[in-house]
């Protein structure tokens, strides 16, 4: 019976080498890939951590506010009805809408900068 060449065959050792060589490059080059990825994600997950206190704030801010507008439009109903005469109604509704403006005015205010802090806090990178 004849030797199959194939059983024979070696392969040669620079040629081994150097595949040895390729696979440990290939290896550094994905755990290098992998390290990027995961400090990319540690990144984002920041920044989204940052956001959401962001987010929690603005609407910690506006539930504040609308409890406040809300106490405030009970304390005008209760002047209204103890209100003596029409000139006096005028003068309190006069009154509480002016002063629902300055608050609105306020807290549109407030609400915008707290919302542009806690988009420009989003995107500026963790030191």
């Amino acid at each position: 019976m004849a030797k199959d060449p194939m059983s024979t065959f070696e392969i040669p050792a620079e040629m081994r080498h150097m595949a040895e060589q390729s696979v440990e490059q290939a290896k550094k080059a994905v755990d290098g890939f992998m390290t990027a990825a995961q400090q990319a994600l540690g990144t984002i997950e920041g920044r989204a951590a940052v956001a959401q206190a962001g987010v929690k704030d603005v609407s910690r801010k506006a539930m504040s506010f609308a409890e406040q507008n809300l106490a405030s439009s009970f304390d005008f109903a209760q002047k209204l009805v103890r209100a003596k005469d029409a000139q006096e109604v005028m003068r309190l509704q006069t009154d509480f809408i002016r002063g629902q403006m300055e608050s609105l005015s306020q807290q549109a205010k407030e609400l915008g900068e707290s919302a542009t802090r806690a988009a420009v806090d989003a995107t500026q990178p963790k030191t």
